[in-house]
């Protein structure tokens, strides 16, 4: 079993994997590839002059697998509440079991909604519907957590990263039952 399944690869769903593996949790990305930053020219991104979206996924999945991220090349097609956490179906790679989801799907809301996910209407241009999360990214699920559009947060991938970190850090320190920090220093040159 997984510590966290994030559904979803894009900036935030690479970038709560690269915390969450980071941190020593065992994670899971279930990516279908079929996110918008693949259609993507970003030049806005803070630390980036400029990329490609396509290669700003391959290099936030690279990132995550660093630290021991397991990626799934597949779709979720349903995700479900058990006594350990959620069972999340693929559509050709099995099953994957987790002690909590994050959801970074994006425009769509419609695997959290059936697993009983409140939502409310968006407030981003073309966003009609997003996962009705708290502050921290908790839905109403218990162990289901959100991340980047599909919480409700600006489209534009510095921001979705940054809220995948920020939700992968609040599930960091529910696991840990303390606040957890990630905090490298830099190394003196030899």
């Amino acid at each position: 079993m997984f510590d966290i399944a994030i559904i979803g690869a894009g900036p935030a769903g690479a970038s709560a994997a690269l915390f969450t593996a980071k941190a020593g949790k065992k994670t899971v990305v279930i990516d279908s590839d079929k996110g918008m930053t693949k259609r993507a020219w970003v030049e806005n991104h803070y630390g980036v002059p400029e990329i490609t979206g396509p290669d700003l996924i391959e290099t936030g999945k690279s990132q995550a697998k660093k630290f021991g991220a397991e990626v799934i090349e597949d779709a979720a097609t349903n995700v479900e509440k058990t006594e350990s956490g959620f069972k999340i179906e693929t559509e050709n790679k099995g099953t994957v079991e987790a002690k909590h989801v994050i959801f970074a799907t994006g425009v769509s809301v419609d695997l959290a909604e059936k697993l009983g996910a409140n939502t409310k209407p968006g407030t981003e241009p073309r966003i009609k519907t997003v996962l009705d999360a708290d502050a921290q990214g908790r839905t109403n699920v218990e162990g289901a957590w959100a991340a980047g559009t599909c919480a409700g947060v600006s489209v534009h991938t510095i921001i979705t990263a940054g809220d995948g970190a920020k939700v992968a850090i609040n599930v960091i320190s529910e696991l840990n039952g303390e606040r957890y920090v990630d905090h490298d220093v830099l190394k003196p040159k030899e």
